[in-house]
């Protein structure tokens, strides 16, 4: 759902742009993370302050919990999902501020997001097993491999529907009942409760995203049985 008034949408219609409002936003959010991410390493001391001490506290709680899930091999890939939650959490995020819009409510974003995992989590299978990447696919009977390669097929494919639809239906669905409840209560008291749980939820839906990427891509790491 596109807001009514986009303040990128009035700003870039005075020069004559017409750009994707998804698209200016998601990179209005790539803009603000290197800034932030500049910002944090410009500043960086050995007793972390200001914007260094929330960036370690954010990213080192995150990586001790993805070598939980998925080991130690799992720091190979935790750039990726590092940078995958962040800019999904601020995606969703900024949709909350009046005059600005979530890249994630429009499908485009979360099917490009899906698709990255999707071609990164086969990019690790084949790094770690070469050729034999295809016994993952191929299920525990030999007999049965051809059934089984098509029915492993269709499941590597749906996860990228699954990551898509969920990301972007309850970032969507977030937005349009905020909308509704400015329109019906006013701009102050009555959608408050909402926005603290819209905080909430975005936070959450980046980490279920990150958190199903980590599992896919410890499963593309693991030998097959």
């Amino acid at each position: 759902m596109e807001h009514p008034i986009l303040f990128l949408d009035l700003l870039f219609g005075k020069f004559g742009l017409h750009i994707p409002p998804h698209l200016t936003y998601a990179v209005l959010v790539s803009v603000i993370l290197l800034g932030l991410g500049w910002l944090a390493g410009r500043q960086t001391t050995l007793v972390p302050t200001g914007a260094q001490n929330v960036f370690e506290l954010i990213i080192g709680g995150l990586e001790e919990f993805m070598v939980d899930v998925t080991g130690e091999e799992g720091r190979g890939f935790f750039p990726f999902i590092a940078t995958f939650f962040l800019f999904i959490a601020f995606c969703n995020l900024i949709g909350l501020v009046p005059g600005f819009l979530s890249p994630t409510s429009n499908i485009n974003i979360t099917l490009s997001l899906a698709l990255c995992t999707f071609v990164y989590t086969h990019y690790l299978g084949v790094k770690y097993h070469g050729a034999k990447y295809i016994k993952h696919f191929m299920g525990p009977i030999p007999a049965l491999a051809p059934l089984f390669f098509i029915i492993e097929v269709i499941g590597h494919f749906a996860r990228v529907l699954s990551l898509t639809l969920r990301l972007f239906g309850n970032i969507m669905g977030e937005d349009l009942v905020l909308a509704i409840l400015l329109f019906l209560a006013g701009m102050f008291l009555a959608p408050l409760p909402m926005m603290f749980l819209a905080v909430f939820t975005s936070v959450v839906q980046a980490f279920v995203f990150t958190l199903l990427s980590m599992m896919y891509f410890a499963g593309s790491m693991e030998h097959a049985h």
